[in-house]
């Protein structure tokens, strides 16, 4: 789909009520057919801006009416060459409707606590937070040439072409995390994530297969604030120069017998840009 960047004039707004309109554009973005990448907001001029794919401006217009009334000012195309100037690479989702196979590296994350977070802090609460987690995390993903497949609710499914990307882009997610966490306090928002790689069946913008499950179920088998990966990706990163620590076997639903599984060591491999992501 093509790409539009649109302008909301907000001169009274706060970062934190831009947050909650970014959030209710994400809940209906789907049924609009529109696909918001990112956002910014220029709090000293009262100016927001939103990054989507869409059918039509007219589709996007309609999500911010319906989500929360604020129509953009003005709503333009642009191209993927300009975007990249901005903020790098954004890959476009293939638009297969037959089952394709090649090799990718399957990443998933999972918000630590997502359920008692919502509970405790209520929606609106809750989705800025969310918001600000899933920006976190598409950053990393458009500064090291991932893409995304879906959102999974409390998390993201992700695919490279690259595992020394991937690798690169779990470290950055983690350093982004941390960022934001207080000197010397407990973070609020910790992620676990896991890797795999394989030959997954890409079937109408999603994947499946014994690679896509692995690696969900290495992420749900991680700790927050870990990356977990399978030993194809071990192998492999390895051979980039990542360092890897085999773990204890975890025994994984649908996968017997118990499966090994590799910790990529943080800080051994990254350093932290102004941007919070990392470089290998």
């Amino acid at each position: 789909m093509p790409l539009f960047m649109d302008r909301h004039e907000v001169p009274d707004a706060t970062p934190e009520q831009v947050a909650q309109a970014h959030a209710a554009d994400l809940a209906l973005e789907a049924k609009h057919d529109v696909q918001f990448l990112t956002y910014w907001f220029d709090p000293d001029r009262g100016r927001a801006f939103c990054l989507a794919k869409a059918a039509a401006p007219a589709n996007m217009k309609a999500v911010h009416q319906e989500a929360h009334g604020l129509i953009p000012n003005e709503i333009i195309s642009v191209s993927e060459d300009n975007v990249l100037r901005f903020l790098g690479t954004i890959n476009d989702p293939a638009d297969n409707t037959e089952g394709s196979n090649s090799f990718r590296v399957i990443l998933f994350t999972d918000l630590e606590g997502s359920t008692t977070m919502l509970q405790e802090r209520g929606q609106a609460a809750f989705m800025v937070l969310l918001t600000e987690h899933d920006l976190i995390i598409r950053r990393a993903l458009v500064a090291t040439d991932g893409h995304e497949v879906k959102h999974t609710g409390d998390g993201i499914m992700a695919t490279f072409d690259d595992v020394g990307r991937a690798l690169e882009c779990a470290l950055a997610i983690q350093a982004g995390f941390d960022a934001r966490s207080p000197s010397g306090g407990a973070p609020e928002l910790r992620v676990r994530i896991g890797l795999a790689a394989g030959e997954p069946v890409d079937h109408n913008d999603d994947l499946f297969g014994s690679s896509v499950n692995l690696a969900s179920r290495i992420c749900d088998a991680s700790e927050a604030g870990h990356i977990l990966v399978s030993d194809v990706v071990n192998d492999l990163g390895v051979e980039k120069g990542f360092s890897l620590n085999e773990v204890e076997s975890r025994a994984l639903k649908g996968f017997a017998p118990a499966t090994r599984v590799f910790e990529l060591v943080r800080g051994a491999n990254a350093t932290v840009t102004d941007a919070g992501q990392a470089e290998a």
